[in-house]
């Protein structure tokens, strides 16, 4: 259905969140009040998705998401079919919160673990959960010795602005190959909290210059409203692309094809996970919009 609405014909990543439920409650997470909610894919959904995904638009590689995706009860069946079955790249973005049994048991598979953070110590505990600073860090350890590469994200907000340069040089110490800094969206909880909002147009040019100029090892990949331009509208032109970087699936099933949509109940396709196939079902006020590919410092 994507293919023939939109012209697409290959899908390099799926973005699979697994579930809405997550251990944290964090000031700025985007799925908000959904945190609550049941839904939630089953190993055989899943697993269905990434053969449709793989076989009808290529896709080559799965970043899994929640919610919290190592309270997911069916994590391994689903790390070891996309990895053994299908091939794919594996990837998993987690808060790391006491995952180290479950993290030895998935490494064979996993190609990257990737641990958000939101700033040092007591800054990242404040956005996210007491304690989950120095466990983040104890998951990024576990990771070192099991060989597994790994990751970081960060949400840029005025709460841990100045704490972007310090966090990207104390990763580096723990191995982590990348950084992702990602612009504050105020959807979710976030709009509960405009606080943690940036409003001086300048702040995002002083980071961009300070990454410039700080010669860091680790790669720091900035999304597209970090970037020196913002983010372009990147709506489908007619005829559509051939190929895009990455598709999202949330737990219900909803399909989106850029990050702004997610967290917000705009969307282009659904996944239907009894039947194993995708509808084009658009809302009142739905725009199919792409990724815009990010901007990179640091190491190449």
């Amino acid at each position: 259905m994507i293919r023939e609405v939109t012209g697409i014909r290959r899908i390099r990543m799926l973005y699979l969140q697994l579930l809405y439920r997550c251990n944290f409650e964090c000031l700025h997470c985007f799925h908000g009040k959904r945190l609550q909610h049941a839904d939630a894919f089953t190993a055989d959904e899943a697993n269905n998705l990434l053969t449709l995904m793989r076989d009808e638009y290529g896709t080559e590689a799965v970043t899994l998401l929640g919610g919290e995706p190592f309270v997911y009860r069916d994590l391994t069946q689903v790390v070891q079919y996309a990895k053994r079955d299908l091939g794919m790249q594996v990837e998993i973005c987690t808060n790391g919160y006491r995952i180290e049994r479950r993290l030895t048991e998935i490494a064979p598979d996993l190609d990257l673990l990737r641990v958000s953070l939101e700033g040092i110590g007591s800054t990242n505990d404040h956005i996210r959960k007491f304690g989950s600073y120095r466990s983040a860090l104890s998951a990024l350890e576990i990771a070192q010795r099991l060989g597994v590469r790994a990751g970081a994200t960060m949400t840029v907000t005025s709460r841990n602005l100045e704490e972007v340069l310090p966090l990207a040089r104390t990763l580096q110490g723990y191995g982590v190959e990348q950084l992702k800094l990602h612009c504050l969206r105020p959807v979710g909880n976030a709009a509960d909290h405009p606080e943690l909002l940036i409003t001086d147009p300048a702040a995002y040019a002083r980071l961009r210059g300070r990454l410039d100029a700080a010669e860091l090892e680790i790669e720091v990949i900035v999304d597209e409203d970090l970037s020196e331009h913002g983010a372009p509208i990147a709506c489908v032109p007619d005829g559509g692309p051939v190929e895009i970087e990455r598709i999202e699936a949330d737990p219900r099933g909803a399909l989106t094809m850029s990050c702004k949509a997610v967290g917000k109940d705009s969307h282009a396709f659904w996944y239907d996970k009894l039947a194993s196939h995708i509808d084009h079902r658009p809302s009142p006020t739905d725009e199919l919009t792409l990724a815009v590919p990010d901007v990179v410092y640091g190491r190449v």
